[in-house]
């Protein structure tokens, strides 16, 4: 027997105060996490009205909530049948987090020849603790070394398109963190392949350091 949904009207959105937020960045926020967290479920129907009455604002700022989110491959949207909430599966899993070390290779090569040493030693700062995790075989704490690390040099490539993906794609990635793995998986060779990482960002070689990056996530 399957799970019963829980009706959408008892989520317990607490009313939004748009005082000093930008309001449709808020609702963007506020129904991703609910979809990290559970309180909204895999398969359970999105209703603009029933959201923007839970959250205290109306449909406009929702409605354009959920087609970002659509955009990421958080919600499915069938026009004039239903608004849901999607399932996880091993393709758009696989597809995203492809999609995100192509593009992160990208960004560390931007950043590592356009940042000044100050961030250029906060990236290395994050390198280290990479490495650190690696050598450990701790999967989790390489996960949040690496996201930490991305964000530096996301902040740091200067590129509008970049980042703007990365605010959209944040919320994506979280949701998936649980389904990754490290491509290679022998924690000596993994953590050798991480220290010619930081090598290469030291010596502020973009190009071999998103080439590294690659063949750490297995797309050399």
């Amino acid at each position: 027997m399957g799970r019963t949904l829980v009706p959408l009207m008892t989520v317990p959105f607490a009313p939004l105060d748009p005082r000093g937020t930008v309001l449709g960045d808020e609702v963007y926020q506020r129904l991703g996490q609910a979809i990290i967290d559970g309180t909204l479920l895999p398969g359970e129907q999105l209703r603009d009205h029933d959201l923007a009455q839970r959250m205290g604002v109306s449909r406009t700022p929702v409605r354009e909530a959920l087609q970002r989110l659509e955009r990421t491959g958080m919600v499915e949207v069938v026009p004039h049948k239903y608004t849901r909430v999607s399932m996880p599966n091993d393709k758009t899993q696989s597809d995203l987090f492809e999609f995100v070390s192509y593009l992160m290779g990208i960004a560390v090569r931007m950043a590592v020849v356009r940042c000044d040493d100050d961030v250029l030693t906060e990236a290395l700062e994050g390198v280290d603790a990479m490495i650190h995790a690696s050598s450990q075989d701790d999967r989790d704490g390489l996960w949040e070394a690496s996201v930490d690390f991305f964000t530096t040099v996301t902040r740091a490539s200067e590129n509008t398109a970049v980042l703007t993906f990365m605010r959209e794609a944040e919320i994506a990635i979280r949701r998936n963190a649980s389904a990754w793995r490290p491509f290679l998986e022998c924690p000596l060779g993994r953590t050798a392949a991480y220290q010619e990482f930081r090598e290469a960002i030291a010596n502020r070689d973009g190009e071999g350091a998103e080439h590294k990056l690659r063949e750490i996530n297995g797309f050399a």
